[in-house]
């Protein structure tokens, strides 16, 4: 029996975030954090943080971190939107610009928070299956449709896109807006940032969770051309005027100065992550060809389930998903050395 008011409540399938496991000894690779710590300078900001400051609201144009953004991108003022973390301007960006009565398109395999957002403003979608590489086909997004978002690279298949063939879906969609979320470009994929100045219906979303070690500030941002960024920016002051707090706005731009540090642990990354690769496919796996911190690995055979739930006894966390495609798989992010090192002595033992 249900009361009269549910039947007016919102009821939608909420997104299910990676397992955040509390105890010692756990090896965490399920939620593509990055292993290594935030750079010198977000250190130094920190113990700079002026905590009676806390008692003031915060800046609401984040203007210090906008303007690092803005000069980091070599972008025009008003060019840079920033949120609570890449989620929080992508759901914005769902409710700003995907209004039509035709349906938005993103991929059958990628970010499931995508489908999550469309249902919660009752936007329709489809979703075009990747081919059987798990590769986007240019041609399935050349139809009718009230905007389209791509990952790029792609989660949680690992894969990236050229840029000539995202233009090409760009350029063939000029009356909705695209968006590119490039959570993970920093790790190998190609941007689409150079092609802002040639279509203004682009928008590039990213996030410091992944490659600047800052998933805990929950910063993220969107770049594109100065009306989507004030679209944007009307619909959050509609909603929250104050969504960065004044830590994440004043250690978010210590982040940009922090180049050398910044490349050097991106090129670390990489090279586990092509070392790890080597090291699963000699033990029997087939591994996609990651362009971001994370592997998407199975081993023909041997259910994805069941090693998932081996290593979790073994208290190293991965994940696993259950969709029909891709449920032998497991999303293994790129720890330290030492931590690929358990992995690969855990699937020894298990194995």
């Amino acid at each position: 029996m249900t009361n009269k008011w549910e039947d007016n409540i919102r009821k939608v399938t909420p997104y299910v975030p990676g397992e955040q496991p509390q105890g010692t000894g756990i090896i965490k690779l399920n939620t593509n954090e990055n292993p290594y710590p935030p750079s010198p300078g977000v250190y130094e900001t920190f113990q700079e943080l002026d905590v009676t400051r806390f008692a003031l609201y915060p800046d609401p144009s984040a203007t210090e971190l906008v303007r690092g953004l803005e000069t980091y991108y070599g972008l025009e003022e008003g060019q840079v939107f920033v949120g609570v973390g890449s989620d929080d301007v992508l759901s914005l960006a769902f409710l700003t610009f995907f209004n039509s009565d035709k349906p938005i398109l993103f991929p059958d395999v990628t970010y499931s928070f995508y489908p999550v957002w469309a249902d919660v403003y009752r936007i329709p979608y489809e979703c075009p299956a990747l081919d059987e590489d798990f590769r986007i086909r240019a041609e399935d997004y050349k139809k009718e449709n009230g905007g389209i978002v791509i990952a790029n690279p792609n989660a949680p298949t690992s894969l990236g896109m050229k840029r000539s063939e995202l233009e090409e879906i760009i350029r063939s969609n000029p009356d909705v807006i695209v968006i590119i979320d490039e959570a993970y470009v920093d790790f190998g994929g190609e941007t689409v940032l150079p092609l802002l100045d040639t279509y203004e219906n682009l928008l590039v979303v990213r996030t410091y969770s992944k490659s600047r070690s800052l998933a805990g500030m929950r910063i993220g941002f969107a770049m594109g051309n100065r009306r989507l960024i004030q679209a944007m920016t009307d619909v959050k002051e509609s909603i929250n005027s104050y969504t960065m707090t004044t830590a994440s706005i004043r250690i978010g731009a210590a982040s940009l100065r922090d180049e050398d540090y910044f490349q050097e642990r991106l090129k670390q990354v990489v090279a586990t992550r092509k070392w790890t690769k080597a090291e699963l496919e000699k033990r029997g796996f087939e591994v996609l060809d990651s362009r971001t911190n994370f592997l998407f690995a199975k081993k023909p055979g041997v259910s994805g389930q069941e090693i998932f739930e081996k290593l979790r006894r073994e208290k190293i966390f991965v994940r696993h998903f259950n969709g029909e495609r891709i449920k032998d798989y497991l999303r293994i992010t790129v720890g330290t050395d030492e931590q690929m090192i358990s992995l690969f002595d855990a699937l020894d033992k298990i194995l």
